[in-house]
């Protein structure tokens, strides 16, 4: 039920002041309006409502029509998974980890779900599998360079970096954003921004629609390609410069796509996971005249101290997953060495020299949950308990304020009078938040001054 205004009573509010705070026409007022809806705040805190500044939107809502095959290191694991799965055309599974079969092609999915078409994607998202039937459905060819041939030509049913393709040779129905909307606000989160390199005209306008229905009434933010439009409803933001180790692109190429965001007057945001990404990326900014105030790297994956100084030379924002260490550090603790730990998704040594850092959970590929996040960045600890490269700890006022910028990332928001009336309510004190951060102590999300999600 819409409402023009809310008065939340005798709340705290960051420091420990407690205080009424007013809401009138989405925004903090001064004054409560005679009308307004009363909230009793006594236990709680009000604080800003979180930004995840890095999620892929449509696979995250598409997770709950799929088998999840994380964390699933048998092929009789992954077997039966799949074959409890019914009631759809297509099978999806996402997650997958090649420590259980390696890399799968179209033969191996047929065995594993036979008689029934399936698409498998790993645990990275950089590839699907499609089994036979979907091979056979996508028709003759010619084929794009994403799709994987064998030595005589045919498709192996790997496909590399092609979700744009697939879209347009298989389809799909739109997942239900409504529902992922709702999963976020319980975390207190307000806003996301997409990550998707893909998201043009097409993609702006099903956001647009779902925004405008009421459909998806948290904020939005949109990375894309260069064709990307300003929106009524979503921000246009950064162009995407998504690229592989496996097959990086020209220097020339790349420094020419940052000139026409230049030409856009929009900053760039690059898929850093790997150290030749890292490298490219940069080189790239030196033949494009420099980085500059809003150009961010995504992820940040491994960062060796001598380049932290160009990064800073660069001006760059790292945007980082800090519960890619919960989640996949045991596996970093058995495959990378110890000496190395440090230089993976980075935060302390990062903003001990000056770097800007913002945190998104690169949901569905990592943990969805802010709070794990601010946890993890916090004690920079293994989903099995290992310490992973602990220099790079922060505490938890810092890890928290990683999702408290605005969409620009250089501007911390605050709940001030006239202000965005975009917040949450937390049940317990500030110091109680700090202590034990926990989706659990959501009590109530705000996005202009609508309650969007009320435990």
């Amino acid at each position: 039920m819409k409402h023009d205004s809310l008065l939340i009573r005798n709340v705290a509010v960051e420091g420990g002041a407690r205080a009424d705070l007013a809401i009138v026409d989405g925004r903090v007022a001064e004054m409560p309006a005679p009308d307004c809806i009363e909230i009793d705040g006594n236990g709680m805190t009000a604080i800003p409502g979180l930004i995840d500044h890095h999620i892929h939107l449509l696979a995250t809502a598409a997770l709950a029509h799929s088998v999840d095959l994380s964390g699933m290191t048998s092929e009789v694991q992954i077997i039966a998974a799949l074959r409890a799965s019914s009631g759809v055309k297509v099978a999806r599974a996402v997650g997958y980890d090649e420590r259980a079969a390696g890399l799968p092609d179209a033969a191996m999915l047929d065995r594993w779900l036979p008689g029934r078409a399936l698409r498998v994607q790993d645990r990275t998202g950089a590839l699907w599998v499609l089994s036979t039937e979907l091979l056979d459905r996508l028709g003759p060819g010619p084929w794009p360079d994403c799709v994987e041939r064998d030595t005589a030509d045919r498709p192996t049913g790997r496909v590399w970096r092609g979700d744009a393709w697939l879209r347009e040779r298989i389809g799909g129905e739109v997942p239900d954003l409504g529902a992922l909307a709702c999963d976020l606000a319980r975390f207190g989160i307000i806003g996301v921004t997409d990550a998707g390199p893909n998201n043009g005209p097409q993609e702006a306008a099903l956001f647009e629609r779902a925004m405008a229905d009421g459909v998806w009434p948290l904020r939005l933010q949109l990375m894309g390609n260069e064709q990307l439009p300003a929106m009524t409803h979503a921000l246009q933001g950064p162009l995407k410069l998504h690229f592989d180790e496996r097959d990086l692109p020209p220097l020339d190429d790349l420094a020419a796509r940052i000139a026409i965001a230049r030409n856009q007057q929009r900053s760039v945001a690059t898929h850093c996971v790997t150290l030749s990404e890292l490298v490219w990326l940069l080189e790239a900014l030196d033949r494009a005249g420099g980085g500059r105030v809003g150009d961010r790297i995504e992820h940040g994956g491994v960062i060796p101290e001598y380049l932290l100084a160009d990064i800073a030379r660069h001006r760059l924002t790292l945007v980082t997953n800090p519960a890619f260490i919960w989640s996949r550090g045991d596996r970093y603790c058995a495959t990378i060495a110890t000496a190395e730990h440090c230089e993976l998704y980075r935060l302390g040594s990062a903003k001990r020299l000056g770097i800007r850092v913002a945190a998104g959970s690169d949901a569905p590929y990592g943990p969805i949950d802010p709070w794990l996040a601010v946890r993890t960045a916090r004690d920079r600890t293994t989903r099995d308990g290992q310490r992973l490269g602990t220099g790079e700890a922060i505490d938890a006022a810092s890890a928290l304020a990683l999702y408290l910028d605005d969409f620009t990332l250089h501007q911390r928001r605050r709940l001030t009078i006239g202000s965005a009336a975009d917040l949450c309510l937390i049940r317990g004190d500030w110091r109680d938040l700090l202590n034990e951060p926990d989706a659990g102590r959501v009590v109530m999300t705000v996005v202009a001054g609508q309650i969007i999600w009320s435990a």
